[in-house]
């Protein structure tokens, strides 16, 4: 999975678009043991690289581990032009 749009939710969750059109929810509470993450002004701070996402604290985590334990909730249709 690619991730190609990325949010911060309340209650440290991200709201995730895949490059398949999939959207879904990932909870990151079960991972807060970084310190600076527990800080909800250093959480929404989050950068999507494409196969994973990560913040300045060092924190980081992959597209895999994402997919792997996301909630879909949707699909985005995306239209091509020619």
């Amino acid at each position: 999975m690619r991730i190609a749009e990325l949010q911060t939710q309340p209650n440290w969750v991200l709201s995730i678009v895949a490059d398949d059109g999939r959207v879904g929810r990932f909870d990151v509470s079960p991972y807060l043991q970084y310190e600076a993450l527990r800080d909800q002004t250093e959480f929404v701070k989050v950068v999507k690289g494409g196969y994973f996402v990560e913040w300045d604290c060092g924190a980081d985590l992959s597209a895999d581990t994402i997919e792997a334990r996301w909630q879909v909730v949707g699909q985005v249709t995306r239209q091509t032009t020619a």
